[in-house]
C-alpha cells in the first residue's frame, strides 16, 4: 500500500511540473513577443493544464489570451481574458485580473483601430466583421452597441444587405437610438462656444472665467436605422415590408421631421412622386424654416413640369439660406429651360422675310437675353460663394458672350483657364 501511495505522489509531482514548466514556456514565449509559438505550446499542452489545478486555469486563460491578442485574434482574446477574470474572481485571487483588463482593452481598441483603416481602404466586408466582433466583446455596453450601428453601415456599403438588416432590425428592436449628451461652455476672453467633456464641463459649469455653460443633446440614429431597414427591403423587392417599416416608425415618433423626410425618400426610391410631393409639404407645413425642404419641392416640381411653382420653392429656400449652391445652379438650369421654346420659335421665323416675322424674331431674342440677364445675378452670387464652382463659371462665361458683355466674358474666361490648369 505505501508503495502506490509514494507513487501516486511522484506521479502527481511529474504532472504538476509538467503544468508549470510549459506555462512558463509561454510566458518566455510572449515576453519576447513570439506570438504563434506560445499558442502552439499552450494548444499542444490545453488537456493537461486544464484537467489539473484548478489554481493553473486562471494562468493559461490569460496566457492563451494574451497570445491571441498578439496574433491579432481580438475577439478570441477577449474571451479568453474573461474567463482568465471570471475564473480568478471565483478564487477570490486577483493575480491576472488588473493586466487581464488591460489586455481587453487593448483589444478592443486595436479591433476598432483596424476596422477605422479598412473603412478607409474600402475594405467594407472585413470593417463590418471587425465591428460586430467589437460589438460581441460586450454587447450590454452603450459604446458597445455603436459598433453594431457602424457594422451594419459598413455591411451596406460592401453590399452585404442581408447582414446590414439584421443588425439594423436588432438595433431597433433594442430601442436604440445613439443619443448622448453633449457639454459645452463659452470662455468670457473669446466668447466662442467650445465642445467639452463631462469632466470638463463639471470643472467649467461655476467657474466665473466660462459663460452660456450647457448640454445638448446628439440627433437620433432611429430615422437613418428605419430609413435604412426600408431601403434594404426595396433592395431587396419586399416593398411591402419597406412602406410597413417606416410606417411603424412614424407611428412610434409622429412629429419626428427626419423620419417624415425618410419616408418621402422611400417614395422617390418607389418612383412614386405624387406621395413623395405630399409628404415634403407635410414636412414643410412642420419645419417651414427649412431650406432643404424647399430646395426638394423646387427640385420634385421642376420635374414634374410646374417650373413657375418649382421657381417659387427655389427662392423661398435661397430666402433661408442663400449659401447652398444647388439651389443656384437647379433655379439657373430652371429659368433656361424657358430657352427652348423661344429658340424653336426663332427658328421657324430665321429664313422670313416678312416685316411682321422680322419683329416676332427680335421679340423672341429681347425674351431669350432677358431670360440670360435674369439668371446672372443667381450665378454671380454662386461664384461668389463658390469661386471655384467650374460649371457656375462656364455657365457664367456662355450667357456673357451670348449677351456681347466681352469684359466679363473675358474674366470668366480667364478664371476658368486658371481652374482647368
Amino acid at each position: 500500500m505505501k508503495k502506490i501511495f509514494y507513487t501516486l505522489i511522484l506521479t502527481t509531482s511529474i504532472f504538476v511540473f509538467g503544468q508549470k514548466k510549459e506555462l512558463k514556456q509561454a510566458q518566455k514565449l510572449l515576453d519576447q513577443e513570439f506570438y504563434n509559438e506560445a499558442l502552439s505550446v499552450l494548444d499542444n499542452n490545453k488537456d493537461l493544464i486544464l484537467n489539473s489545478d484548478k489554481k493553473y486555469h486562471a494562468q493559461y486563460y490569460f496566457l492563451n489570451g494574451w497570445a491571441l491578442k498578439g496574433s491579432s485574434r481580438y475577439l478570441e482574446a477577449h474571451n479568453s481574458l474573461s474567463k482568465s477574470i471570471e475564473i480568478e474572481r471565483s478564487m477570490r485571487q486577483k493575480k491576472y485580473i488588473e493586466n487581464a483588463n488591460i489586455l481587453m482593452q487593448q483589444a478592443e481598441a486595436d479591433l476598432v483601430n483596424s476596422a477605422v483603416e479598412d473603412n478607409k481602404n474600402d475594405d467594407y466586408e472585413s470593417a463590418s466583421v471587425k465591428l460586430y466582433d467589437a460589438y460581441l466583446m460586450n454587447p450590454d455596453k452603450e459604446d458597445n452597441i455603436n459598433y453594431l450601428y457602424f457594422s451594419a453601415s459598413s455591411a451596406v456599403n460592401s453590399k452585404l444587405y442581408d447582414t446590414a438588416l439584421e443588425y439594423y432590425l436588432k438595433l431597433k428592436n433594442m430601442g436604440y437610438t445613439g443619443v448622448v449628451s453633449e457639454y459645452f461652455v463659452t470662455p468670457v476672453e473669446t466668447n466662442v462656444e467650445e465642445k467639452v467633456t463631462q469632466t470638463e464641463y463639471n470643472l467649467f459649469k461655476s467657474s466665473k472665467d466660462y459663460t452660456n455653460q450647457r448640454i445638448g443633446k446628439t440627433e437620433s440614429r432611429l430615422p437613418e436605422i428605419v430609413k435604412n431597414i426600408a431601403l434594404i427591403y426595396v433592395q431587396k423587392g419586399e416593398v411591402d415590408l419597406a412602406i410597413s417599416a417606416i410606417k411603424e416608425a412614424r407611428e412610434i415618433n409622429p412629429d419626428d421631421i427626419n423620419l417624415l423626410l425618410s419616408e418621402a425618400d422611400l417614395y422617390i426610391k418607389l418612383g412614386d412622386r405624387t406621395k413623395f410631393k405630399e409628404l415634403m409639404q407635410l414636412a414643410v407645413e412642420k419645419d417651414p424654416n427649412n431650406a432643404i425642404l424647399y430646395y426638394n419641392l423646387g427640385v420634385i416640381n421642376g420635374e414634374q413640369g410646374d417650373l413657375e411653382l418649382a421657381k417659387e420653392f427655389y427662392l423661398k429656400a435661397l430666402e433661408l439660406d442663400n449659401t447652398y449652391t444647388a439651389t443656384y445652379l437647379n433655379l439657373v438650369g430652371l429659368i433656361l429651360e424657358g430657352e427652348g421654346p423661344i429658340v424653336e420659335e426663332m427658328n421657324k421665323l430665321v429664313t422670313s422675310r416678312k416685316r411682321s416675322d422680322l419683329d416676332k424674331y427680335d421679340q423672341l431674342e429681347e425674351q431669350r437675353v432677358g431670360l440670360y440677364k435674369e439668371c446672372l445675378p443667381y450665378l454671380e452670387k454662386l461664384i461668389e460663394i463658390d469661386p471655384n464652382n467650374i460649371e457656375a463659371i462656364k455657365t457664367a462665361k456662355n450667357i456673357y458672350y451670348t449677351i456681347d458683355d466681352i469684359d466679363k466674358f473675358k474674366e470668366m474666361n480667364t478664371k476658368l483657364q486658371e481652374l482647368e490648369n
